[in-house]
């Protein structure tokens, strides 16, 4: 039966295929760009010092709420008149901790922040509310809708499959097109790009994989769950039970040591800055970071 569904799930999966000629390094900019010899600070994030922070234990005026996805999620604005999209629930420490390691290996991401307490103001009645994600309204981008996994200009580069293989060591079970996001950036290029292809939503992570709930910042799963199981005429099998196994079906042994070998020069204080970030405590900390060298040695040890 699991056999079945999961060669129904790929049946009816499009097919893919990069879409146009070889990418031109301008396109390749708008999804990855080498972020040098400089370390990035995973604490402040892609927000640097250049965008304020959102406040603990403040006021936030709701303005709109969502509560049809997995996460509730929420716009509301601060005192000083900033407005914020907020998302409640188990991810938002994970992705606030996905988003800075993805952006650590060069790849674009929106500035997030991860909020212990906060108090939502609806209809004049104020509520204490645990650990949220805050993301600035305004972000100097527009975006174009979504960007497919399957079909782009950029599939079968060294980049793409890289990122993938990043959401392998990541755990990322929610590879689904809606949570891409293409952005058009307004005034000068930004990270030497004048567009963004942007995996928005990388709040299902550091847990399980699998297509029925899988359990998101879950330590034991993560730590359990197989990264590699195989290498078949050059092409790696991994242990990943999510959807959407056609886009691993091309990934090569050069592919995941490309991802490993710069995920392996993020330093110790990046780590730890990622996971700070997030909120997470030392010995949680400890145990993510120490599953994921297991996972680079391993990629970095293929033949």
């Amino acid at each position: 039966m699991c056999l079945s569904l999961c060669a129904l799930f790929v049946a009816c999966a499009p097919p893919v295929k990069r879409i146009g000629a070889a990418p031109t390094p301008a396109q390749m900019a708008a999804l990855w760009i080498d972020p040098g010899p400089a370390p990035r600070n995973l604490f402040n994030g892609p927000g640097g010092n250049n965008v304020p922070r959102p406040a603990s234990d403040a006021r936030y005026a709701v303005i709109e709420r969502d509560t049809a996805g997995f996460s509730i999620t929420c716009r509301v604005r601060d005192g000083s008149g900033r407005e914020w999209n907020v998302k409640v629930g188990p991810e938002a420490q994970t992705e606030v901790v996905a988003s800075r390691i993805v952006w650590a290996l060069g790849y674009h991401q929106l500035p997030s922040y991860f909020v212990e307490r906060w108090i939502a103001v609806d209809k004049a009645k104020g509520s204490m509310l645990g650990g949220a994600r805050f993301r600035p309204h305004e972000l100097g981008l527009k975006s174009v809708g979504e960007w497919s996994w399957q079909q782009n200009p950029l599939v079968g580069s060294l980049p793409y499959k890289g990122l993938l293989v990043l959401m392998m060591v990541l755990n990322s079970t929610d590879l689904k097109n809606q949570n891409n996001t293409l952005y058009e950036v307004e005034g000068e290029p930004r990270e030497n790009a004048t567009q963004w292809y942007v995996v928005k939503d990388l709040g299902a992570t550091l847990g399980e994989t699998g297509r029925m709930d899988p359990r998101r910042g879950y330590i034991d799963g993560f730590e359990r769950e197989r990264f590699i199981v195989g290498v078949d005429n050059g092409r790696v099998r991994f242990g990943f039970r999510g959807r959407h196994q056609e886009l691993l079906a091309n990934i090569t042994v050069e592919d995941v040591r490309w991802a490993c070998d710069r995920l392996r020069k993020v330093s110790d204080r990046q780590w730890a800055d990622a996971f700070r970030a997030g909120n997470y405590s030392e010995d949680l900390t400890r145990r993510y970071i120490a599953r994921i060298q297991q996972k680079i040695t391993q990629g970095l040890e293929l033949k």
